[in-house]
């Protein structure tokens, strides 16, 4: 029986273990441990990916939207507009910076929280709109960016997943006020350990994350803001600056085995995902559903087949905010976290694995 890993981040490791370790190496002979050349380098070279003009390195994904909030002042008395479907970092930077949560449910065909939904959920406290590029796969950005301009808030976009997506040909870091990034392992474009980062084309904005990352200074011992203490490693940079030369390549592998999926899979009881026709998703990870998702999952493990759920529970049903909503006030996410099932996907899947998954779904 073969057996298909879920994702193998070893694999990923091993096919630019030369160019990695030289990078580490390079780093740690550098005698730069906090910020850098290397931590400069890349961020130059991740806004010019991600079309924007500024990239602030900070220590990982939930920072990046933390700072992010904080960057646009939103606090007690504010309300920030998210999806109810989303992985509950989301949720977790809003309730930290004290601002009232206004979950919004998704699109149920994209899993993404729309224009429309988010315009029946504004109120004069709304301070900011917070979509998800959720599994790799833009929101639209074009609509909701309008709806925010028309309303005078800020849109801070989470785009943990979706490092290399395109919204009507664009690059989507520098679609909203900012674009929030997480370079988990697993991600797109993932580090060695934690790491993450902001993008944005408006030079305050981004002087004031890069403030409020350092404690609040720009200038050594000065202190003008009450910041925290979040900024992206030298050894992560180098590698992250290594892989960034490999993200297209690896996600057109990623796209390439979605589109078998989606053609090899056209019949069966699952709901295969949907992809916007102005939208270039990235397949962070491809997720279907079906009725009987666990009976699914169960009979893909006794096959060799690993899979995920992204996510089991919603967030307003975690035990971080039990008793805020009721634990039927979001259908929709209840819905998905009931179907969702997640196949495996990686760039370094081999074409042989992606047959055995393929067999293994019964159509």
């Amino acid at each position: 029986m073969s057996r298909v890993p879920f994702l193998d981040l070893s694999a990923a490791y091993h096919e630019l273990r030369d160019e990695l370790e030289d990078a580490l190496l390079r780093a740690a002979r550098s005698g730069f441990y906090i910020g850098g050349e290397e931590v400069a380098l890349f961020e130059r070279a991740f806004a010019a990916h991600s079309g924007s003009a500024h990239c602030i390195g900070v220590g990982n994904g939930l920072d990046a939207l933390r700072l992010s909030l904080l960057a646009l002042e939103a606090g007690p008395g504010d309300e920030v507009i998210v999806p109810s479907n989303t992985f509950i970092a989301t949720w977790l930077a809003v309730s930290q910076c004290g601002a009232t949560l206004v979950p919004v449910e998704p699109n149920p065909d994209s899993h993404l929280i729309t224009a429309d939904g988010i315009a029946a959920a504004l109120t004069p406290r709304t301070k900011v709109i917070l979509p998800v590029h959720l599994y790799g796969q833009p929101a639209e950005m074009g609509p909701i960016m309008d709806l925010a301009r028309r309303h005078g808030v800020k849109v801070v976009a989470d785009a943990a997943q979706a490092h290399g997506a395109r919204y009507r040909g664009q690059a989507i870091g520098g679609l909203a006020d900012l674009s929030t990034w997480s370079f988990y392992p697993s991600k797109n474009l993932g580090a060695l350990g934690d790491g993450g980062a902001v993008t944005t084309n408006d030079p305050i904005l981004a002087e004031r994350v890069r403030m409020l990352g350092n404690y609040g200074s720009r200038e050594k011992y000065l202190f003008e803001l009450p910041g925290m203490n979040s900024r992206l490693d030298p050894l992560q940079a180098a590698v992250l600056r290594v892989k960034l030369t490999y993200l297209e390549e690896w996600n057109a592998r990623r796209q390439r085995i979605a589109q078998r999926y989606i053609d090899e899979l056209s019949n069966g009881e699952w709901r295969l995902p949907n992809t916007a026709a102005d939208a270039d998703p990235v397949w962070h990870l491809f997720v279907l559903r079906h009725p009987q998702r666990d009976v699914l999952q169960r009979q893909l493990r006794t096959q060799g087949v690993e899979t995920l759920i992204h996510y089991p529970l919603p967030p307003h049903r975690q035990q971080a905010y039990r008793g805020a909503w009721p634990a039927d006030a979001f259908p929709v996410a209840n819905q998905l976290s009931a179907e969702v099932l997640s196949l495996p996907i990686g760039p370094q899947l081999s074409d042989d694995h992606v047959s055995h998954v393929i067999r293994c779904l019964p159509g």
